[in-house]
């Protein structure tokens, strides 16, 4: 399996920069690197060369590839077509054809993860770099296995619970009826939908995400105190997704400029600019990726005998945190980002007895059970 690495912060010129860059030195370091960027001219204007939506070699270990939605979503296209017809025995998409659908908003980034997916499980690549956005959109999409696994969690319960599944479940004339159009049983564990599938595959996303030598994030910064305030943002955002921020990297001349303080306990990596096409001096001065990811704070502990959970939430203040416990779940609404906690059963469907903001942590408190 290849380690994913990708960087957050505004400036996105100086973040391909950087991404290249990180591609090159490990690709020099006899690693099989994939360097993936989105639709747009930046990564082939400073790689000086034409990219396509397939892997093209443009160094030794080193490819390139340019994701484009409309052709990502031609190619799902067919293998959605295979699982209609696995699970429906009257399909519906056969007549629609790969060249017609849209991408539509949010497409372009399952789409992309699922691409990024195929390349790591084909096990040509040590490493791939991804040059996406940068922001909350690519936070979100590294987040996506997560946010799905609850809609799944909840929404199921929640159906299986319902007036109308119980009919469906209960009901003699329903269930023949539901077989003939599906093909496989229904009962109360097993939707017409391959929702173990599902579930496994989404599991298999949370874990590569927790784990620093699959999937690790580093914040591109300045020394502009505007875009400090965006990098300290995103990565507390980041926290929300489970998503581990390694490091910082600080893009400056002068070498003197301290921003320790701004993104302690992170370590922060002062780089040159690139400056006529000479990419050596920022290359030698990135920092080892996977030794600073494994050191980094986790997002989220659990601490079951002390009936605890800690979320880093660096960048914010307690007025920017917000704690429900609407449901089975709680929830952590910090910045524009939102999180369901999938508690273990030792503390699940405990009250909450307090919460407090301490040392950019936030720790819940549940309450104790009662001895009998």
């Amino acid at each position: 399996m290849a380690l994913i690495l990708t960087f957050l912060g505004k400036n996105g010129i100086t973040r391909s920069k950087i991404a290249i860059a990180a591609a090159i030195s490990l690709a020099t370091q006899g690693k099989r690197v994939l360097l993936a960027g989105l639709a747009d001219p930046t990564l082939p204007i400073l790689l000086n060369t034409s990219l396509t939506p397939d892997p093209q070699e443009i160094s030794p270990n080193l490819q390139a590839v340019q994701f484009q939605a409309s052709v990502l979503l031609e190619r799902n296209w067919d293998e959605l077509k295979k699982l209609e017809t696995q699970y429906l025995r009257t399909p519906i998409f056969k007549e629609v054809y790969g060249q017609e659908p849209i991408v539509l908003p949010g497409m372009d980034n399952a789409l992309i993860l699922n691409a990024i997916r195929e390349y790591d499980a084909s096990g040509q690549y040590d490493a791939i770099i991804y040059d996406g956005t940068g922001d909350a959109s690519t936070l979100r999409m590294l987040g996506l296995a997560e946010s799905l696994s609850w809609y799944v969690r909840r929404f199921r319960q929640l159906f299986v619970n319902s007036d109308l599944g119980k009919t469906i479940t209960e009901s003699p004339f329903l269930q023949p009826l539901i077989s003939s159009l599906f093909n496989v049983n229904w009962t109360t564990d097993d939707s017409p939908l391959p929702t173990n599938q599902v579930n496994n595959f989404l599991e298999r996303g949370k874990a590569a995400l927790a784990n620093p030598q699959r999937v690790a994030a580093f914040l591109v910064t300045t020394s502009d105190p505007i875009d400090v305030a965006n990098s300290r943002y995103l990565w507390g955002s980041a926290q929300q997704v489970g998503l581990i921020i390694g490091g910082a990297i600080l893009v400056a001349r002068e070498k003197n400029i301290n921003l320790s303080e701004e993104f302690a306990p992170l370590p922060v990596t002062i780089v040159p600019d690139v400056f006529n096409g000479e990419w050596q001096p920022l290359i030698d001065a990135l920092p080892n990726f996977v030794e600073q990811a494994l050191q980094a704070n986790k997002p989220i502990e659990i601490d079951v005998h002390n009936r605890q959970v800690r979320l880093f939430l660096p960048g914010f203040d307690k007025k920017q945190v917000k704690l429900t416990q609407q449901g089975p779940e709680v929830t952590v609404e910090a910045g524009d980002q939102r999180r369901n906690i999938f508690l273990p059963p030792a503390l699940s469907g405990k009250p909450v007895t307090g919460a407090k903001f301490q040392n950019s942590y936030l720790i819940i408190s549940f309450e104790e059970e009662a001895i009998s």
